[in-house]
């Protein structure tokens, strides 16, 4: 699973990033200030940092030029500046791409897929083998096919997306409305008992008896949780 560092002061900025990068199967991190941003991705296992430029005490820039010396992995900048010439500095110090604000969340995760998957192709890494596998279910994130014990089961794109998002968080007890802004989005048509019907839909699909789910339980009172290993 790649992970994904998010350095951005904006605290509901990063969290819409990181929500959408997590409904595409990312792993994600975040961090609010320049400095606690610049220490993990300097310590961390990080695949990609999207970096804002404007941050209290070190700016974006200054961040840049440090990751870039000691590592490389795609760094994409977001910042509300339009001008060129800061295009060409933030270029010429080593970022891969420059994300203007505001942006359409679906296009900040395609740019990610795109550097990500050209930097396994200059490194010579399969980016196809992102697969999750748990007691005899299977998703392959790459080609979002689903498997069980072997067989292919046809799901919906929002199904996929739903059964992904869990996995990724196993033993977390999200409640509907969690799952329904995650997912859906407040601003989407339609309301929190779509939830419930998808997770149905995706029971009746994966468990051999739905109404004993092995996978996907109800924690009553408060929500749905993934049973992990």
């Amino acid at each position: 699973m790649k992970t994904i560092l998010i350095i951005e002061d904006e605290k509901s900025i990063a969290e819409l990033e990181r929500d959408y990068l997590e409904i595409d199967g990312f792993k994600v991190e975040i961090a609010l200030t320049g400095r606690e941003g610049l220490e993990m991705a300097l310590n961390l296992e990080v695949d990609l940092v999207l970096l804002d430029l404007m941050l209290p005490g070190i700016d974006g820039y200054q961040i840049c030029k440090s990751i870039r010396s000691k590592k490389d992995i795609p760094i994409l900048m977001v910042t509300a500046k339009k001008e060129d010439y800061e295009k060409i500095r933030g270029l010429g110090i080593g970022a891969d791409d420059y994300i203007v604000k505001p942006f359409s969340p679906s296009e900040l995760v395609a740019r990610v897929k795109a550097h990500l998957s050209r930097y396994d192709r200059l490194i010579g890494k399969d980016t196809q083998s992102d697969t999750i596998m748990i007691r005899g279910l299977r998703i392959d994130q790459a080609s979002r096919r689903v498997y069980v014990n072997n067989h292919e089961v046809n799901f919906t794109a929002k199904e996929f997306d739903l059964l992904t998002f869990f996995t990724l968080h196993p033993n977390h007890v999200f409640s509907k409305d969690q799952l329904f802004e995650r997912l859906w989005g407040y601003d989407s048509l339609g309301d929190i008992s779509t939830v419930t019907v998808h997770i149905r839909k995706i029971r009746e699909k994966i468990e051999t008896d739905p109404s004993n789910p092995q996978y996907i339980e109800t924690v009553w009172g408060a929500g749905y949780r993934f049973k992990g290993e």
